[in-house]
């Protein structure tokens, strides 16, 4: 019986030995299992940083988007009444064009006319030219010869006086 306990310890003893050599293994694989879960999760945890740091930075540009998205909101109505205005206006210079274009067609039309009457006058004013021109040479006609009759009269005027001299003298030296 002694060998019986001995053989027993021993394979008690074994099969301890091979039992803390199965724990220890299956620890190892638990360990490496669990280091492995480990870096994982902080890969996760990583990716969790970066997609949080990725949100916040695209929670910013859509903020800036939407910013930006109103401006042009408020340029693209400022536009679209400037557009409405110049609208407006192109419209009133339209029927102003229109005005024009039909009173330039009426002058149009008016300028033979006119022509005709100016012509008419520049006919008639040359008939008058040719009157006055007329009437003044016959002015100068007369004043010539009223001019001659003067002179004739200044003459008899001038003979008057010497002969009124001589009557004089005469009168004087009979005295």
């Amino acid at each position: 019986m002694k060998n019986f306990h001995r053989i027993l310890f021993v394979v008690v003893a074994a099969a301890l030995c091979g039992l803390c050599v199965f724990q220890w293994r299956i620890q190892t694989l638990q360990r490496t299992e669990i280091q492995k879960v480990s870096d994982t999760l902080y890969q996760k945890e990583l990716a969790i940083q970066g997609y949080t740091n990725s949100i916040k930075t695209l929670d910013a540009q859509v903020a800036q988007m939407q910013e930006q998205m109103s401006t042009f909101e408020q340029s693209t109505k400022s536009n679209q009444q400037h557009t409405a205005e110049l609208q407006r206006e192109l419209g009133e210079l339209r029927a102003t064009q229109r005005n024009y274009t039909n009173q330039i067609a009426e002058y149009q039309k008016a300028v033979p006319q006119l022509e005709t009457k100016l012509k008419e006058a520049y006919d008639g004013i040359k008939k008058q030219n040719a009157s006055l021109k007329e009437l003044v040479t016959g002015r100068d006609e007369l004043v010539t010869k009223l001019n001659d009759a003067i002179a004739d009269r200044n003459k008899v005027v001038s003979q008057y006086n010497d002969w009124v001299q001589k009557v004089e003298k005469i009168q004087g030296g009979a005295k």
